[in-house]
């Protein structure tokens, strides 16, 4: 054994699983994958990539598990690479499959805890590249609570069409375009062909690169890492950083639990308002608190909300894409702007084993003659743009995104639907007029099951220029790529028999920005004789959605799979 490998050899885990006489079986499997004597004192780090073919967000990432491979190797570690499952929301989008997107978190989570636990590794780098595999790597991270780094695979890169970026958003808000007779068919196919050149997640503020800022805000993956493109040299230079700050962390015993306290999700949740992020984020940035047993809640977005400006002009409701951020300085100088105006803490530790202060020390500010970061005294917003309303149609809250939006307040008849396709037909009938509310429900956690997201119906409404003047409501959940007048995580849930399900065609719906309302001009009492009158549809009661629908919690609660395990901390 080499003289490093030696000196990590206090590391091993306790439990000594290879040692001893009575171990022959276990090294005997492990030889024929390579190891020899002097690898069974070797730490044991689990490498796991949500690699799959059909999404650019993951199509790459096996070749960064396979250089994460190499390099742990020249830092006296032994890797064990594993592959956990994924699903592009962008592919499913639409589709019966975006059901099983938010349910592949925890099946993700799950994945990565059990193979971890299951072959007693002492370290774990996960790589990810999509909207539930990095929340899911995180939660697994918190569960398994060993040195653990996240790896993002980084952002796509625009494409370009007519001199112009384009991404994904832009090849759904073309279909309403089509439909309101803005565009040919041939133009749409254009900018489908362009919209997405290469490997990595999509590239606006979108709930991918929301969560990279956030997992890096939280101190879970290196400082800078958030930002680099998925085809840079920078981020191959990510991959091999983590596999040598991932032994320092092993070294020093730094484990999640030391670093996911409930000031770096307070931060977090502060980096993701000033940029403008996604909806997503409240349920993630909820189920990775609970996995790490510390007290977060909506009532914490709204707190923050209100101190914290939207200074970032980025997509959806912007102009530029993440990769244009990284350009003038990236995520961790908006940290830096944030840190020094006193908007976030500095004495919390991170994984790169040094405090969050100390990480900020050496970041380079933002570029002076930048234009996507507005300074504080002419920010976009002066509060955050994404805020948490209450009302007796939401009475556990409702998330809203109003980034762009100019009206405060929208009071309109409902349009009710009982799932996304028929309101999708009713706005490409033109049935769908200025003034209304469309409400979609049976499309939260349980009812979906699943809880898809409906960036198609958002982006026809914006594309038929209805963005602002029709309100758009759902206890299912938006893209990261959605925006305008839409409200969404409406809580209890329709199948639970929240007040969404009891809405009916043109009651009066009410939302206000500046009071945080959202209601319906139902009474109490007409409520409740409707509650009598209703018969709830039964719970999907098959295959992995079937257990999903029996044991999630609500929207309010994270959408998480184990709420009956409420044990918090308060860190």
């Amino acid at each position: 054994m080499d003289k490093q490998s030696e000196d990590l050899k206090q590391y091993r885990r306790k439990s000594k699983v290879y040692d001893g006489m009575v171990r022959s079986p276990n090294r005997s499997l492990m030889r024929a994958t390579g190891m020899q004597d002097a690898d069974f004192d070797r730490p044991l780090v689990g490498v796991v990539t949500t690699w799959a073919e059909n999404t650019p967000c993951n199509m790459h990432l096996r070749d960064f598990g396979d250089l994460l491979e190499k390099e742990l190797k020249t830092h006296g570690t032994w890797p064990v690479q594993f592959g956990a499952p994924t699903v592009s929301d962008g592919v499913a989008m639409g589709t019966p499959g975006m059901r099983y997107s938010l349910p592949s978190r925890d099946v993700i989570a799950d994945t990565m805890e059990t193979e971890m636990g299951g072959h007693n590794c002492d370290a774990f780098l996960a790589v990810g590249g999509c909207d539930k595999n990095m929340p899911g790597s995180l939660i697994a991270m918190a569960n398994a609570d060993i040195p653990a780094i996240f790896v993002y695979g980084g952002t796509i890169s625009p494409g370009r069409l007519d001199d112009r970026d384009i991404n994904l958003v832009s090849v759904f808000e073309a279909v309403g375009h089509w439909n309101h007779g803005d565009m040919s068919k041939e133009e749409v196919h254009d900018i489908e062909v362009n919209a997405c050149p290469g490997p990595g997640g999509c590239g606006g503020m979108y709930t991918a690169n929301t969560m990279a800022s956030a997992i890096e805000c939280l101190g879970m993956s290196l400082p800078g890492s958030a930002n680099h493109p998925a085809n840079s040299p920078e981020k191959v230079a990510d991959v091999k950083r983590a596999a040598k700050a991932v032994v320092n962390l092993l070294k020093r015993d730094i484990k999640p639990s030391d670093i996911l306290c409930r000031e770096a999700f307070l931060d977090a949740i502060t980096l993701v308002q000033a940029l403008g992020g996604s909806t997503n984020s409240t349920l993630h940035l909820l189920a990775i608190a609970h996995a790490a047993k510390v007290k977060l809640t909506l009532d914490d977005f709204n707190t923050i909300q209100k101190r914290v400006p939207h200074l970032a002009d980025l997509k959806p409701s912007g102009h530029y894409l993440f990769e244009d951020l990284y350009h003038v300085g990236g995520v961790q100088a908006v940290m830096k702007l944030l840190y020094d105006h006193g908007l976030m803490h500095g004495d919390r530790m991170t994984c790169t084993g040094k405090t969050f202060a100390e990480n900020m020390a050496e970041v380079t500010p933002l570029k002076a003659d930048q234009k996507i970061i507005m300074p504080f005294d002419h920010p976009k917003r002066a509060d955050g743009p994404l805020m948490i309303l209450h009302g007796n149609l939401a009475p556990e809250g409702a998330v809203a995104k109003v980034s762009g939006v100019k009206a405060r307040r929208h009071t309109g008849p409902a349009k009710v639907f009982n799932n996304e396709q028929d309101a999708v037909d009713a706005v490409l009938a033109d049935r769908v007029v200025p003034g209304d509310v469309v409400v979609v429900r049976y499309v939260g956690p349980k009812g979906g099951p699943g809880m898809p997201e409906m960036l198609a119906l958002s982006s026809m409404l914006v594309g038929k220029g209805q963005g602002e003047s029709v309100a758009l409501l759902t206890d299912g959940r938006f893209s990261g790529g959605s925006y305008g007048f839409v409200v969404g995580h409406i809580a209890p849930e329709a199948q639970d028999g929240g007040p969404i399900a009891y809405l009916q065609d043109g009651d009066m719906v009410t939302i206000d920005q500046d009071t945080r309302e959202i209601t319906m001009a139902v009474s109490d009492e007409e409520l409740a004789r409707r509650k009598a009158t209703t018969q709830l549809p039964p719970l999907y009661s098959r295959g992995v959605l079937g257990k999903y629908a029996h044991i999630v919690s609500s929207a309010s609660k994270g959408v998480v799979t184990d709420f009956y395990n409420t044990e918090e901390t308060g860190k």
